[in-house]
């Protein structure tokens, strides 16, 4: 049998530690794969609350809510308050996705496409039933990690917002590893082509395994030990 877990021991102190470390990681690495060239130097200066120059005003705030997000995520945690409902996703949306989208802490009322792909997202008028399928289906899975790239995989591809779909597929998924005692994973931004090829499949395909493999290889290895000690 596989070991999944690489022999990391649950431990919820120590995985929010570390995610709370990599904070400006994450969104280094999250607005880069959305196209904005931030350095981390001026991510870390940003999340300090000081404005940097030669960036439009619009994309600082997008990195400034992917910061935000996160901590309400940490603080939804610590206080054993994180849950996978659609009001705390809509919720969180509307702090990730502020200023951003077309309409943010809301479910779409409207069509949209991804593109690249020929395959089209569901209807608005089925979102509430997808997500009601999207638990389900998360309620199936045993191994932690299978049901937290579920989430982020279910969530990209359904498109239950306008925008920053992706981006809350990731915030799920970390949510609910972090709420379990594991590790967030990180998508670098240095993998952008390899991760954007394979989604192009996964959205034709429905398949998660590839995506899951993928996801999973994300994970940093020193990260992984600190968890086993």
């Amino acid at each position: 049998m596989i070991e999944k877990h690489w022999g990391m021991k649950p431990n919820l102190d120590k995985a929010l530690m570390i995610a709370k470390r990599q904070l400006a990681e994450f969104v280094y690495d999250a607005v880069n794969l959305e196209g904005l060239n931030f350095s981390l130097p001026e991510i870390q200066t940003l999340l300090d609350g000081i404005t940097v120059g030669g960036h439009k005003l619009s994309d600082q705030q997008i990195a400034i809510n992917q910061g935000n997000a996160w901590r309400q995520l940490f603080d939804w945690i610590t206080k054993d308050v994180f849950n996978l409902s659609k009001d705390r996703i809509c919720e969180l949306h509307k702090i990730a996705a502020k200023e951003e989208a077309l309409t943010w802490g809301e479910f779409r009322t409207g069509s949209v496409y991804i593109s690249g792909t020929s395959y089209n997202p569901p209807h608005h008028t089925e979102l509430d039933l997808k997500f009601k399928e999207m638990l389900i289906e998360f309620e199936k899975l045993e191994d932690v990690y299978d049901k937290a790239i579920h989430l982020f995989l279910f969530i990209a591809r359904t498109q239950f917002f306008y925008d920053v779909n992706k981006r809350m597929g990731r915030f799920a998924m970390n949510g609910f590893l972090l709420s379990q005692g594991f590790p967030a994973i990180n998508l670098p931004a240095k993998r952008q082509l390899e991760f954007n090829t394979k989604m192009l499949t996964f959205y034709e395909s429905g398949n998660q395994e590839e995506m899951n493999l993928f996801l999973r290889s994300c994970l940093d290895s020193k990260i992984v030990q600190i968890m086993k000690e």
